[in-house]
């Protein structure tokens, strides 16, 4: 009888430690699996000026970025669908290539949010990834009254 007295917490204690031991690789895997989901799926949303004061710290990282098409500097690949062109934002200046069919809106100066990455030679666009913002249509002509006066 007194050496099954001390058998039985040596045995809870093994039991206890294996539960602990268990509880952690359990918590550690989720805690891998939630960072690497994150870390994939995170997209930052930034302005030119932004991204361009340190690009660097942005280049690989999905960025949805924000600013408007630089006059007179798209340029298209002759028979094709690849665009190359400039964005800025208070006087910061990204190149940014793509390839794929461009929204209507797409013109000169005209506001854009882009998908994609900052690379080394400029933003590389992912498909689908060209957003222009309609003109400024819906706002009152300059010298007409606010409706109802």
């Amino acid at each position: 009888m007194g050496q099954e007295c001390r058998i039985q917490p040596l045995l809870m204690k093994q039991k206890a430690v294996r539960i602990g031991i268990t509880s952690v690789v359990l918590a550690l895997a989720l805690a891998g699996l939630l960072y690497s989901t994150l870390s994939e799926g995170t997209e930052y949303y930034k302005h030119v000026e932004e991204v361009m004061v340190n690009p660097g710290l942005w280049h690989g990282k999905n960025l949805q970025l924000h600013g408007f098409v630089v006059k007179d500097s798209i340029l298209r690949k002759r028979d094709s669908l690849e665009y190359k062109f400039k964005v800025q934002s208070k006087g910061a200046v990204v190149d940014a290539t793509y390839i794929g069919i461009v929204p209507d809106t797409f013109k000169d100066d005209s506001e854009v949010v882009l998908k994609g990455r900052l690379e080394a030679d400029g933003f590389r666009v992912s498909p689908n990834g060209v957003m222009a913002k309609c003109p400024s249509k819906y706002e009152p002509k300059k010298g007409l009254g606010s409706p109802g006066m």
